[in-house]
C-alpha cells in the first residue's frame, strides 16, 4: 500500500522524514546547554514539574560543565560507535527550556553549535511560555539558513491535567504559541505524555483530534514513566493507584494503535515511547529498548491491517 508520507512503514516516521531532506541517515546530538526554566527558577515555581528529573533523559556524555562543543563532539564519537551509519547529525538543546534566556545569549548558544561541521541544524527543546516575538524574528531569519524546529512540550490537552502535575501554563498558551510559531514557518514539534493522573484511556484518545488540528511537524508520544527523585515518584508511593493506566506494554501499545489511527497523517511521529536507565524507574518498567519496543508497535498495526490516520477525522 502507498501511504501519504511516501515509504511503506505503516506511519509517518522520524527517520524516513530526515532521511527525505537530508538524503541520508541523521542523528541528534544532546546538548546541556545549563538552561532552567520558570517553574524552576522562581518565575512561575520553584519545584519544577511534578514528572521531571532531566538526569533520566541525559546521555552520559552531555553535561551542562562541559563546552557545548565538547559535547557536540563527544555526542558524535557516541552515536559513530553505536550506530555507524549517520555522518550528519542535529544538535539537540534538551535539558529544561532551552530559550529561557535573553536573545544575546542564546545567539551565542546556538552559534557554538553550527559551527561544527559536522551539524546541519539544530532542536530546540522549550516551553510555551518562554517565546516572545523578538525570539521568534531570530528563530525565523534563522530557520531561513538551516534546518530549526521549536519542540514544545505540550504534555497534555487538559487544564486539569496541566494543572496536577504543576506544569505553570495551560494549554491555551499552547496552542497561542504554536500558531505563532508556525506563522513566521518555523517548523514545529510537540511532546506530549501518555498516562498522567486523573486522565483516563479515552480522554488521551480524544486528544488526537486536537492534536491532529495543531500546527506540528513533529510529535513524540512517551509513556508517563514514575523517575526517582521527582515529586511524582513521592505520589506514587503515597498513592500508586493513580499512576497504573498502561500495566503491560500490549495494553500500551493496543493504545498507541489506537491513537496513531486517529493521528493526523500529515505529523510526523518522531517516538512512540520513552525511555530512560533502570537506575532512575519506580513503578512499572518493561525492561524493553526502545527499538524493541518499536518492532512490536509495527508487527501489530501490520497483524490488525491498519495505519497512522486510518480513522482520522478532518
Amino acid at each position: 500500500m502507498n501511504y501519504p508520507w511516501g515509504h511503506n512503514r505503516r506511519f509517518n516516521t522520524y527517520t524516513n522524514y530526515l532521511k527525505n531532506i537530508f538524503g541520508c541517515r541523521i542523528q541528534k546530538v544532546t546538548i546541556d546547554a545549563g538552561f532552567t526554566c520558570p517553574n524552576r527558577d522562581g518565575t512561575k515555581g520553584t519545584d519544577g514539574c511534578t514528572f521531571c528529573n532531566n538526569n533520566a533523559f541525559n546521555p552520559s556524555y552531555c553535561k551542562p560543565e562541559k563546552p557545548i562543543r565538547q559535547q557536540i563532539r563527544e555526542g558524535i564519537e557516541f552515536h559513530q560507535k553505536r550506530y555507524k551509519t549517520a555522518n550528519l547529525y542535529l544538535a539537540y538543546f534538551q535539558a529544561y527550556s532551552n530559550t529561557f534566556k535573553d536573545i544575546d545569549e542564546l545567539k551565542t548558544i546556538y552559534n557554538k553549535a553550527l559551527e561544527e561541521k559536522n551539524i546541519v541544524g539544530i532542536v530546540i527543546g522549550t516551553r510555551p511560555d518562554c517565546i516572545d516575538s523578538k525570539k521568534l524574528d531570530y528563530f525565523q531569519e534563522l530557520s531561513e539558513k538551516i534546518y530549526l524546529v521549536l519542540e514544545y512540550g505540550i504534555e497534555s490537552i487538559y487544564n486539569k491535567t496541566l494543572q496536577w502535575v504543576n506544569r505553570g501554563h495551560t494549554f491555551e498558551d499552547t496552542i497561542a504559541t504554536l500558531e505563532k510559531t508556525a506563522e513566521r514557518k518555523i517548523k514545529t514539534g510537540g511532546h506530549m505524555i501518555f498516562g498522567l493522573p486523573g486522565e483516563s484511556r479515552e480522554e488521551i484518545l480524544q486528544s488526537a483530534k486536537v492534536i491532529s488540528a495543531l500546527p506540528l511537524n513533529t510529535v513524540k508520544f512517551h509513556q508517563l514513566q514514575i523517575i526517582k527523585g521527582t515529586r511524582m515518584a513521592k505520589e506514587y508511593l503515597e498513592n500508586p493507584d493513580n499512576f497504573q493506566l498502561f500495566q503491560t506494554i500490549e495494553e500500551y501499545l493496543e493504545f498507541v494503535v489506537k491513537y496513531l489511527e486517529k493521528l493526523n497523517p500529515a505529523i510526523v511521529v518522531e517516538r512512540i515511547a520513552g525511555e530512560t536507565p533502570p537506575r532512575f524507574n519506580m513503578g512499572i518498567h518493561w525492561g524493553l529498548r526502545y527499538d524493541q519496543i518499536l518492532i512490536k508497535l509495527e508487527k501489530m498495526m501490520e497483524e490488525k491491517k491498519t495505519w497512522q490516520g486510518k480513522k482520522w477525522e478532518k
